[in-house]
């Protein structure tokens, strides 16, 4: 009770907003890829185990940050090879996903643009600090094992076009050409 034998008045009433509205706000943009093989059993794709001090473990797929003066494409293609150690070529663009995040007291809403990619050399033995494993997965086992919803999303969409890919290929006569 106040002076005046009222209940304290809220946060709200005060004037006082919530921690989250005090936080600056900042944008940030990282590019990264989808890399597929063609196994034994299908499909794979490149995953990475990053250890997290608060939450553990997690799973996600290779991306990063541009250099000054770099193209998304750019950033993509190198990312991809420092966390994994493969040398890629991008196959097609695939989507972007959005998420918002807390650092140093500011509030960022990051984007991220990916690609399919493929293999074209490299060993995933010579991946960079940033994960603490790299390996193939298949898209099953990918969609289990990422830690976060966007990127599990990411992989079904990834499937899907590889699955309409091949029907078009299949569907395609052989061309013959004089």
């Amino acid at each position: 009770m106040d002076e005046a034998g009222r209940p304290p008045a809220r946060a709200a009433d005060r004037g006082c907003v919530g921690v989250v509205a005090r936080l600056r706000s900042g944008t940030a943009i990282s590019a990264g890829g989808i890399v597929v093989r063609h196994g034994p059993a299908g499909p794979e794709l490149i995953v990475g185990k990053r250890r997290r001090d608060r939450v553990g473990v997690t799973w996600s797929l290779p991306k990063g940050t541009p250099i000054p003066g770099e193209s998304l494409e750019q950033t993509a293609l190198r990312e991809v090879w420092e966390e994994t150690g493969l040398e890629v070529r991008i196959t097609g663009p695939l989507d972007l996903i959005e998420y918002r995040f807390v650092q140093a007291g500011v509030r960022i809403h990051k984007t991220v643009h990916y690609w399919l990619m493929e293999p074209t050399g490299g060993d995933l033995a010579g991946h960079d600090h940033e994960f603490d494993e790299v390996r193939w997965a298949s898209f099953d086992e990918a969609d289990a094992i990422l830690s976060f919803e966007t990127e599990r999303g990411l992989v079904r969409l990834a499937a899907s076009r590889l699955a309409a890919s091949q029907l078009v290929a299949a569907s395609v006569p052989d061309a013959h050409f004089a």
